[in-house]
C-alpha cells in the first residue's frame, strides 16, 4: 500500500474523484463540499505536480461559491440566472480541464486563475 501512495496512485485518484463530486454538486450541492474538504486534506501528502489540481479545486470550490451567492442574490433581477448559467458552464470547462491534465498526468498550468 506504502508504494502506491508513494508514487501518487491513491492522490491521482482522489483528485479525479474530487472533480467528480463538483460535476455531481451541480445537482446536489452536499458533494461539492465533500470534494473541497477531500482537496484540502490530500493537498500536502501530493506529488508537486498533483499539487497544482488540489489548488485549483479549492480555488474552483471558493470562486463559484462567489458565483452562486452572487447569482442567487441577484435572482430577482433578470442578471442573477445569467450569472448561474456561466456558473454552471465555468464549472463543468474547469473540472473536464483538470480531469484531462490528470490523465495526461500533467499539472494545471495556472492553477490560480480565475476563469478557465
Amino acid at each position: 500500500m506504502s508504494e502506491i501512495v508513494e508514487n501518487g496512485k491513491t492522490s491521482v485518484g482522489t483528485a479525479k474523484l474530487v472533480y467528480v463530486l463538483y460535476l455531481v454538486g451541480i445537482l446536489f450541492g452536499l458533494t461539492g463540499i465533500i470534494g473541497v474538504v477531500m482537496a484540502y486534506i490530500n493537498k500536502d501528502d501530493a506529488p508537486e505536480w498533483l499539487k497544482t489540481h488540489y489548488q485549483f479545486q479549492i480555488r474552483t470550490f471558493w470562486i463559484g461559491a462567489l458565483y452562486l451567492i452572487l447569482g442567487a442574490l441577484l435572482v430577482v433581477v433578470i442578471v442573477g440566472w445569467f450569472i448561474l448559467l456561466f456558473w454552471t458552464i465555468w464549472l463543468i470547462i474547469r473540472c473536464v480541464k483538470g480531469l484531462k491534465a490528470i490523465d495526461a498526468e500533467v499539472a494545471i498550468e495556472n492553477p490560480k486563475s480565475w476563469l478557465f
